[in-house]
């Protein structure tokens, strides 16, 4: 009982005794943890997206509109991780029918988008963001490119970056659209009737990597933010395949 007693009392002082250790020893571990967390709560900026993609080594045969009747004069521009374009963001309400995207509110409205939802339905524009690409032409074919429905993009505007997916496709001619989702998640205008931004949007859609199911918002998030600091790093001996291994919601296709 003495010895129990004593033990008890050793226990008690050290719980009550200073916390900090020698460096070196097992108690440094945690801060590995620490980093990580702190990694998480740091997220790509804007800037540095902006500066991974300030020069344009194009893949695109010709230039794209950025509306009817404006100057074709928009490049697809290519890495080897992503492709990437520069323009306006117009607004697709189309898919689902909601309270903000239907007949009414869009003269344009189309209950379809290219790509459904897992369960065969049209996607919710209103509620997933997304991008659209351009319908596949001799200008470009984002099928060629590792690209389709699915695919993970990190759309910039100002000082804002946002994760979203390609989700549907639009003229062969014309580039720079979004869901009305997207937009809102930017501070743009998400109005399918006059809103938008009529420059300074930069798409960049990561190559051979796709969520599945597409609308899981939740993956093409965890996806895009690691996907995009792999891009602003771009660690030396390391392949864009075996970057993508690994990284949760890609498709199996991916992993390939």
């Amino acid at each position: 009982m003495h010895a129990q007693s004593l033990t008890l009392a050793v226990a008690g002082a050290a719980l009550l005794a200073p916390t900090t250790l020698p460096a070196g020893t097992h108690r440094d571990r945690p801060q590995s943890h620490a980093r990580r967390v702190e990694w998480r709560e740091d997220p790509v900026r804007a800037a540095d997206l902006l500066a991974a993609v300030r020069d344009c080594a194009s893949v695109s045969r010709g230039r794209y509109r950025s509306d009817n009747g404006a100057p074709a004069k928009i490049p697809i521009c290519g890495t080897e991780d992503a492709v990437f374009w520069k323009a306006d963001m117009d607004i697709d309400c189309d898919g689902r029918p909601g309270s903000r995207c239907n007949r009414r509110t869009d003269p344009h409205f189309s209950a379809s988008t290219s790509y459904a939802q897992s369960d065969g339905r049209p996607l919710n524009a209103e509620r997933l963001p997304f991008i659209v690409v351009p319908a596949p032409s001799r200008i470009w074919d984002y099928r060629d490119h590792g690209v389709g429905g699915g695919s993970v993009v990190a759309v910039v505007y100002r000082d804002r970056v946002r994760y979203a997916v390609v989700g549907d496709t639009g003229p062969r001619n014309i580039i720079g659209e979004a869901s009305y989702a997207t937009a809102k998640a930017l501070g743009i205008r998400p109005d399918p009737h006059g809103g938008g931004a009529r420059s300074g949007v930069t798409y960049i859609v990561f190559k051979n990597a796709r969520v599945s199911p597409i609308e899981d918002r939740a993956a093409a998030v965890a996806t895009g933010e690691r996907l995009a600091r792999e891009f602003v790093d771009r660690p030396d001996g390391v392949t864009g395949r075996q970057r993508y291994a690994g990284y949760p919601g890609l498709t199996p296709e991916a992993r390939e």
